[in-house]
């Protein structure tokens, strides 16, 4: 049976997308437009009562969260390696990940829906240009994991190979730059997102999402 993805255009549901890519994978993409309120709606609740992307079918099972699904794929597809299988790499790729999913991506979240903790406007205002401050030392610590993994001899942030974490660096400084953050202030990390940008799988998961890498506008 197929399997389904259902993911919104530029949400962190890039990563598991782009991962099925590079797997080759034979699986249904379902978008759900989420400024459509689609999330909302009966429908989708009946697949994820908490109305959030991504979500993963498999037959009758339905997996949620995006660390449970890059798991799941990384063993549902074992010859990609996408998770390392030492002990110690093992730790680190998910310290990084665990990292990017409960600290970077939520800082990015009142940026973008400052709505979402508070329903006074000024206060919206200054959890917003809070966050977005903090967002930007949040990608500087980026670059730093980037440059220690190329330290190390890897040419990706995960080992010899373009994985998730790459997919979700791509995300989240693309994110920056919806946010009002030059990407040319973080020229290591810059260039590594360029590159992850090229790979053919990934390149096929921007098109079916339609999206541009860099949208930062000069104030």
């Amino acid at each position: 049976m197929t399997m389904k993805l259902y993911y919104a255009s530029g949400a962190c549901s890039f990563v598991p997308h782009a991962m099925l890519e590079m797997a080759g994978a034979t699986f249904e993409p379902v978008a759900v437009k989420l400024h459509k309120g689609e999330q909302y709606g009966d429908e989708y609740k009946t697949i994820n009562p908490r109305s959030q992307v991504p979500v993963l079918a498999d037959g009758d099972e339905v997996i949620t969260q995006i660390m449970a699904i890059i798991t799941y794929i990384d063993g549902k597809f074992p010859e990609n390696a996408f998770i390392p299988k030492d002990p110690l790499a093992r730790a680190r790729f998910y310290e990084a990940l665990a990292w990017m999913n409960n600290t970077v991506h939520p800082t990015f979240t009142h940026v973008f829906m400052p709505h979402k903790y508070s329903d006074h406007e000024p206060t919206q205002a200054e959890v917003k240009r809070f966050a977005t401050a903090s967002y930007r030392t949040l990608l500087g610590e980026l670059q730093e994991l980037l440059k220690k993994a190329n330290a190390a001899g890897n040419d990706w942030l995960s080992g010899v190979r373009c994985g998730p974490l790459d997919a979700y660096a791509l995300t989240l400084l693309r994110w920056g730059t919806i946010a009002g953050v030059n990407p040319e202030d973080f020229p290591e990390l810059w260039a590594h997102v360029q590159r992850t940008a090229q790979m053919p799988a990934i390149a096929r998961t921007m098109e079916r999402e339609r999206l541009q890498l860099n949208l930062y506008k000069p104030a």
